[in-house]
């Protein structure tokens, strides 16, 4: 022990004790603590893995969120009257603009035959697997709040983000992991709220990775060695224990001891699931993801398997940022290179977890946070539109083939089977076996949930 020591002086050990704080990881930040009948201080682990309500039809949820807010009319909800009042002026319509038709034909996809735009081609294949919904409606029509909505069921204050709730009701199922991940290329709008924990302890909320040399903060070990490395943690872990007695009601305490542990694992863990030299070439190329290459949202996309193949509850991607996204006010073709971007890697994500067994207990989501206008904006554009919009499901004990609500002839409103994203919510937390209504945490003296006072489960959907 000495002879190991001798490598080490006092100020590389400050030094690498500084740089493992860093390591605080906002997914392990708390820590609730206990009793034991001696007296001992012994931390229980809200990370643990937990049971379910009932029994849950998926154990995890890959969750796929497009940016800016894609056109529900090009892309999963054909109208051939819009095509044909293309031009015409909308006369019951504030601002009496035109009818834009759509720039992309629709085709049949699968056995069910659910038709599908010619931007998603590879997406069109897999409709068999997929519950399409067209009769989605929120609460906002601007991107910050509407992307709030999607995300933590409130439009006007903060909230807890929906994975955050998820890893608060079922814990994770590898300790050396986050139980929420996020794979975010770019800041999207309401920046990090849309992963925050708000009021739930912090370790349920989300931890978010790059592509690129630093995926996350300090996960290259700066110690000397594995060895020290380990006599550190000790070393904090005891100062730590000490510095809690009396203290007991202080949480954070202990949840420095768990941070750095979990730390410890991660920095074991996660550099093997973004080492994707063991991948093979048809597996990469099932994603049109090039050898070597962490570009776009395939890397994101097979990421999202290996995350849930080592027991990450919830893993969200999100494709693009607060700009450079689906707001396509001005023309419509913009929408053509974003869907080339998510379209093969969505399709291969599907197929592989199909391929490997995993699509039954893997609940995937992919929604935007509100849909276009029927009429211009701009010559070639369409405005925000929350009023109707199209989102769907896969697997995890979805009835894939299927398609669910109708809009009306111009896609302007739902006519049958409205879906409020209160409704999505309580569907998604269903399928992990959760009463909506009865996973709630006390705060500022109520209990909050996702779905806030609202909410019903479309049971139709469900397998």
């Amino acid at each position: 022990m000495e002879r190991v020591f001798q490598s080490c002086s006092r100020r590389t050990l400050l030094r690498s004790l500084a740089a493992g704080s860093s390591l605080l990881l906002p997914g392990i930040l708390q820590t609730v603590l206990s009793e034991d009948a001696r007296g001992a201080i012994a931390p229980i682990d809200p990370l643990a893995p937990k049971p379910s309500q009932f029994p849950a039809r998926a154990k995890r949820v890959i969750f796929m969120n497009m940016s800016g807010g894609v056109s529900h009319l090009d892309t999963f909800d054909p109208k051939p009257r819009l095509y044909a009042d293309g031009g015409k002026i909308s006369s019951n319509r504030p601002g009496a603009r035109p009818f834009l038709a759509p720039f992309w034909k629709f085709q049949r996809g699968g056995k069910c035959g659910a038709e599908v735009s010619d931007l998603f081609p590879n997406v069109r294949e897999c409709m068999d697997d997929i519950c399409l919904i067209r009769s989605m409606h929120g609460d906002h029509n601007d991107h910050f709040q509407a992307t709030l909505g999607i995300h933590t069921g409130s439009v006007t204050f903060a909230r807890p983000s929906i994975g955050s709730w998820v890893s608060y009701g079922l814990g994770t199922m590898n300790q050396n992991l986050p139980s929420f991940v996020v794979l975010a290329p770019f800041l999207p709008y309401a920046g990090s709220q849309v992963w925050s924990s708000d009021f739930l302890p912090g370790c349920h909320q989300g931890t978010r990775v790059l592509a690129g040399d630093e995926p996350i903060p300090d996960l290259k070990r700066r110690s000397v060695s594995p060895e020290i490395q380990e006599m550190e943690l000790g070393l904090l872990a005891k100062f730590t224990r000490r510095h809690q007695l009396g203290r007991e009601n202080d949480p954070a305490l202990s949840a420095r001891i768990k941070s750095f542990e979990t730390a410890f694992g991660m920095q074991a863990e996660m550099p093997e699931v973004l080492d994707l030299r063991g991948e093979t070439d048809a597996t990469l190329d099932l994603y049109g993801l090039p050898r070597g290459s962490t570009k776009g949202f395939a890397w994101q996309c097979i990421i999202a398997r290996r995350l849930a193949e080592r027991g990450v509850r919830f893993i969200e991607l999100i494709d693009t940022g607060s700009s450079n996204n689906w707001d396509s006010h001005s023309d419509m073709h913009a929408h053509g290179p974003l869907a080339k971007n998510v379209d093969r890697p969505i399709a291969g994500l599907l197929k592989d977890l199909k391929n490997r067994g995993m699509l039954d207990d893997t609940l995937v989501v992919w929604t935007t946070e509100f849909g276009r206008t029927p009429t211009t904006d701009a010559p070639k554009g369409r405005s925000h539109h929350m009023s109707c919009y199209s989102s769907w499901m896969a697997g995890g004990g979805v009835r894939g083939g299927m398609t669910y609500g109708v809009s009306d002839d111009y896609g302007d409103k739902p006519i049958e089977n409205p879906v409020h994203v209160h409704d999505f919510h309580a569907t998604i937390l269903y399928l992990l076996g959760f009463d909506h209504t009865k996973l709630t945490f006390r705060h500022a003296g109520r209990d909050f949930r996702l779905t806030d006072v609202s909410g019903a489960v479309i049971k139709d959907i469900v397998a």
